[in-house]
């Protein structure tokens, strides 16, 4: 029982912590913001902060299941199922998340953050490429073609650029409600033709030498 109090408390401290350095970071800027100042906002311990996030960039990119999640995913689908039909239903599965818990309503401004950071972006870098490793390795261990795991990994990270730049695309400012839930509409119109491009290829007319 004491156990399980020390592991709540310890979730609700953490959640506390990112909260707010998410807004802190939003309103502020990743750059401008120290970890003494989260802690101080916080009201915990700069070590507390770092026991909970081994960096300042974990602080920003709290969420991991975006990097890790597809590579999970396909291990705990079917042997049998499309690889890419599992992507597809992860991704959406994450748009909708972020909807019911309020992260699209930020996400203009989360990007525009990390677009102002050259840390930030580094570190996006390198969780792109843990993700394309994690979901090649995931798909080696269902099919031996290393080369088209590789390229379905590699085309799953391309589809997530071109999603999020759409979303970008589709979001206003200071989006209400009701143009939230069209957003989320027209989105998962985009991502039925993205995945089905992946599934399908792009259909382009052949050249001649």
């Amino acid at each position: 029982m004491e156990s399980g109090r020390r592991e709540r408390k310890k979730r609700q401290t953490r959640q506390v912590i990112s909260d707010v350095a998410t807004t802190l970071f939003l309103e502020r800027g990743f750059d401008a913001v120290t970890v003494a100042e989260v802690a101080r906002a916080a009201d915990v311990a700069v070590q507390t902060v770092f026991n909970h996030f081994p960096t300042k960039e974990d602080l920003f990119f709290d969420e991991q299941g975006w990097w890790r999640g597809p590579a999970r995913a396909i291990r705990e689908a079917p042997a049998d199922a499309d690889p890419v039909d599992v992507l597809e239903a992860s991704y959406l599965a994450g748009i909708r998340d972020r909807l019911e818990v309020g992260h699209l309503a930020t996400w203009k401004r989360f990007t525009r953050t990390l677009e102002d950071s050259a840390a930030l972006q580094a570190r996006r870098r390198l969780n792109v490429a843990e993700m394309e490793t994690l979901l090649t390795a995931a798909l080696d261990e269902r099919d031996p073609e290393h080369l088209r795991n590789r390229l379905i990994a590699a085309q799953f990270a391309a589809a997530l650029k071109v999603l999020e730049e759409e979303l970008l695309r589709l979001l206003p400012d200071n989006a209400s409600a009701a143009e939230l839930r069209q957003v989320q509409a027209e989105l998962e119109k985009a991502v039925a033709y993205v995945f089905g491009v992946l599934r399908h290829g792009l259909g382009l007319p052949a050249t001649t030498a």
